[in-house]
């Protein structure tokens, strides 16, 4: 059976910001899928020890009230979804995360920031893997599709359900449906075992981050620098986007 009807593990975090190496985590799921049909699964909340923005508060929800009162510290919750992640990946299980460079960068920022061991520390030194990305396989995919390519956006184009949009449960579910869904439209997709679909998706992000960093160095951003690397990134002192 293809990679995209056995068992797949949704993931998404919620947080204070948009700069993954900045931003903490608010909440965060793990989401059990096997041919779209959920099997379990682990909700976090987290106090991430400073204030949450009205913005981020917006999006999803949380209030400081809530999460100072309910939240577990952010170093345990962290710690908590990256042993989760790690066990997955120890058995060849791919984790699905949409935009994974956004989440599993965040993830090992608040790793580092409360000196617990880094993901591949967790592994032995290998990278984490396989990890899919339904953002980075449907933007190769379907290239020329006009429209946003948002979570909300592309399970549009799919005929996937997302119940509650910026909800990490809901999202973490509907990553993984996605997956399926584009597999099942695009064949060259299935074909891959999760990973050869890994290191693909290492060279389409990279392609596509240069591309856009030409896209916008030709209208006048001349200083434009895309971070190319993907499904983690390291600290970096120049300027990203």
């Amino acid at each position: 059976m293809a990679w995209h009807r056995e068992l797949l593990i949704g993931f998404d975090l919620e947080t204070t910001g948009t700069d993954p190496r900045e931003a903490r985590i608010v909440t965060g799921a793990v989401i059990e899928v096997r041919d779209g049909q959920v099997l379990g699964g682990r909700e976090w909340l987290a106090d991430p020890g400073v204030e949450i923005p009205a913005e981020a508060v917006a999006v999803h929800g949380i209030s400081n009230e809530r999460a100072n009162s309910e939240g577990r510290p952010a170093g345990e919750v962290a710690d908590a979804i990256a042993g989760v992640l790690t066990s997955h990946w120890r058995t060849g299980v791919p984790v699905v995360a949409y935009n994974a460079a956004f989440d599993l960068t965040l993830l090992s920022a608040e790793l580092r920031r409360h000196g617990l061991p880094s993901l591949r520390d967790r592994l032995g030194g290998l990278d984490p893997a396989p990890v899919v990305d339904p953002y980075t396989i449907d933007r190769w995919a379907d290239r020329y599709r006009r429209g946003k390519r948002n979570l909300e956006a592309v399970c549009a184009e799919y005929g996937v359900t997302l119940d509650a949009a910026h909800d990490a449960r809901a999202d973490a579910l509907a990553a993984a449906r996605l997956a399926r869904a584009i597999a099942e439209r695009h064949p060259k997709v299935a074909s891959l075992d999760p990973a050869e679909l890994h290191r693909r998706q290492i060279e389409w992000y990279a392609a596509w981050a240069a591309d856009f960093q030409d896209f916008l160095r030709r209208k006048g951003d001349a200083d434009a620098v895309v971070d190319g690397v993907w499904p983690v990134r390291e600290p970096v002192d120049s300027r990203t986007v």
